[in-house]
């Protein structure tokens, strides 16, 4: 007799989509869309079902999503609302009540993926200003959210994406979230050599062939030997060689304003970059609508669509939901490969 609880052979992904106000819905049904003939995935759409399926319908979707009570359901489409009622239409953007719910969306799906009830966790974004703004002051983040709600120190953002011609980029940051002013005392050796070590970690998840890791200098030209700061001699350097003496393939720090160019013709599998924009400047350029943003570290697995809300294009029928693909691949490959 078989096991009543063993997993199903299809997986299913969690969508929490996000800011109500925001693309996120709109991208979210184009993806599953796109997607729902590619093979036997399930998914799960977080948020609110009355929203969700007049906005299929304004976009011609034919897609309906029955209630999720366990992920033993039978079905494809499945939809959750952890709000204690539905939301009103036409929210405003950047509304105090579409922030909130974009919040517990997130959480929802979180503990839904903590709880082994789905195999992977998307969301779609979220605007930052708007819940600050809402009264959740303590935001930095979804990716500090998350790893907050997993009980997870050891985590770090990487943004993957490719151009064109499939030549990726791979970057993993030392710093998320930080002023700019404040990055140099925000770095540390462990924070450094953790970015390595899941770097690393993530190269082995893709099922890649090599797991070298280039690690960026803080300064310009990685600091010319402590003529032009001394980070790198003083925090970047013990930790690139504690990640070696690990058995790590890591080399740096690397001037960033070469490095790039190395990693994108292939020398390197993954990059460390100190700081959000040294990283995502060069990613962005070359795989904007491909960007997918990973957060390394978590007891689940999760990814994101590389953009934001896009207020001002929310509601027109014209958002492209290539990076929210580019998420569900992601997600979808890396579950199979769990």
């Amino acid at each position: 007799m078989a096991n009543a609880t063993a997993k199903p052979e299809a997986g299913l992904i969690a969508i929490a989509l996000g800011d109500p106000g925001g693309v996120g819905p709109e991208v979210a049904l184009k993806a599953i869309a796109a997607e729902l003939n590619a093979d036997e995935t399930r998914y799960l759409l977080i948020g609110d079902h009355d929203l969700s399926q007049s906005l299929a319908a304004d976009l011609g979707l034919r897609l309906t999503f029955k209630p999720f009570t366990t992920r033993g359901d039978g079905g494809r489409l499945f939809w959750r609302n952890p709000l204690a009622r539905p939301l009103p239409p036409g929210l405003p953007a950047g509304s105090p009540e579409a922030a909130r719910a974009a919040l517990e969306f997130l959480r929802e799906g979180a503990e839904l993926c903590l709880r082994g009830q789905a195999d992977a966790l998307v969301t779609a974004p979220v605007n930052k200003e708007s819940i600050i703004r809402s009264g959740e002051t303590d935001f930095v983040g979804q990716t500090e959210l998350l790893s907050a709600l997993a009980r997870s120190g050891r985590t770090a953002m990487m943004l993957v994406g490719c151009d064109d011609r499939g030549r990726w980029l791979r970057v993993a940051l030392a710093t998320t979230h930080v002023p700019l002013a404040r990055v140099a005392g925000s770095l540390t050796r462990e924070k450094i050599e953790l970015a390595i070590e899941l770097a690393t970690g993530a190269c082995r998840d893709l099922g890649l062939p090599r797991a070298r890791v280039a690690v960026c200098g803080l300064n310009p030209h990685a600091g010319e030997g402590g003529k032009i700061g001394d980070e790198e001699i003083t925090t970047i350097i013990p930790a690139v060689e504690a990640a070696r003496a690990r058995g790590l393939d890591a080399v740096g720090p690397l001037a960033a304003d070469t490095l790039f160019y190395y990693a994108f013709r292939g020398d390197y599998e993954a990059v460390v970059a100190m700081y959000h924009d040294q990283g995502l400047v060069p990613l962005k350029m070359i795989g904007f609508e491909t960007g997918v943003n990973w957060t390394l570290g978590l007891p689940f697995i999760r990814t994101s669509p590389d953009h934001g809300t896009a207020y001002d294009i929310a509601g027109k029928g014209v958002a492209n939901p290539s990076s929210m693909i580019a998420a569900i691949r992601l997600a979808n490959k890396l579950a199979r490969r769990a």
